[in-house]
């Protein structure tokens, strides 16, 4: 079912609420804006109601219920625990959840001022994140395969890019570089898998939380490392993989590559933000252009 065949409002989320978990149901809605899979509302202080929005699978969701509260028990930022779920009904075919609302402003709409305490922060974060994961644990799906895998998106954002001020032997000589790269010989870790500027969040100039654990898989954990450049400010990179201390040279040159990807991304996603897009963000372009700035200068 599209988007389009039905409306998202506070009175839907409140309707449901009332049928489901109507001990709930009294607390006060408002939307959160953006979004792209899922459209999020806050309930109350302290939860939110995330709707599947466009993701046609459930899967997401599930694995989100499933593995974040194990998850998060040892995880030195917040992040979204599921407390409720929510079924598929008449009212709304899909599946939705209660989560906990994790505190801070994103940061595709701030700025990290603090940039040596975020850097020990995100490295603080994925050390305890990237520990090997359960044999059950999800596989990597779009999201996790080495950067010669990715040789079609890449090149297909690297054309559809306005790269005003950037050499596309550069970035060309860089993604190069990650796919020559050895793949990951380590085990299985947790890898976020989407970390970019609109899912982290910042209070006091540094990191505050992370959010979104949709494309969370076990695999390569060169797929959160390239947030280095992309989450950080200039020479940030440098203190974060010192903090971090077990990237080999190869996680390192794949990771700096998917971040050179991850950039154009955002840059296209920029431009293409005013084409009525689910979470499509004008502001993704500036970040995209700073992160491949920045991936350009190497550490």
């Amino acid at each position: 079912m599209l988007e389009s065949e039905f409306e998202i409002s506070e009175a839907l989320v409140r309707d449901l609420l009332r049928e489901q978990h109507p001990d709930l149901a009294g607390l006060p809605i408002r939307e959160v804006a953006g979004g792209w899979g899922n459209q999020m509302w806050r309930l109350g202080d302290d939860l939110a109601v995330r709707m599947q929005r466009m993701d046609k699978s459930f899967d997401l969701q599930l694995k989100e219920r499933r593995w974040l509260p194990l998850l998060a028990s040892r995880l030195p930022l917040p992040i979204p625990t599921p407390v409720r779920s929510g079924t598929p009904s008449e009212r709304f075919p899909k599946i939705w959840t209660v989560m906990t609302w994790v505190e801070g402003t994103p940061l595709d709409h701030g700025s990290i001022t603090r940039g040596d305490h975020a850097a020990d922060m995100l490295a603080a974060f994925l050390k305890a994140l990237h520990v090997e994961a359960p044999a059950d644990a999800p596989d990597a799906s779009d999201f996790g395969a080495h950067p010669k895998e990715c040789t079609d998106g890449f090149e297909h954002f690297l054309r559809a890019v306005d790269l005003d001020g950037f050499a596309e032997d550069d970035i060309r000589a860089v993604w190069g570089d990650a796919v020559a790269a050895p793949e990951w010989q380590g085990p299985r870790v947790w890898v976020h898998g989407d970390l970019h500027p609109a899912n982290v969040v910042i209070a006091d100039g540094t990191l505050a939380g992370i959010v979104d654990f949709g494309a969370v898989f076990a695999g390569d954990p060169a797929w959160d490392l390239a947030a280095a450049w992309l989450l950080l400010p200039e020479g940030g990179a440098s203190r974060f993989f010192d903090s971090y201390g077990q990237a080999d040279e190869a996680t390192v040159r794949r990771a700096r590559g998917l971040a050179a990807m991850k950039s154009l991304f955002l840059m296209l996603m920029g431009q293409n933000g005013d084409r009525g897009l689910p979470g499509g963000k004008p502001n993704w372009g500036p970040a995209g252009r700073s992160a491949l700035d920045r991936v350009l200068k190497g550490l």
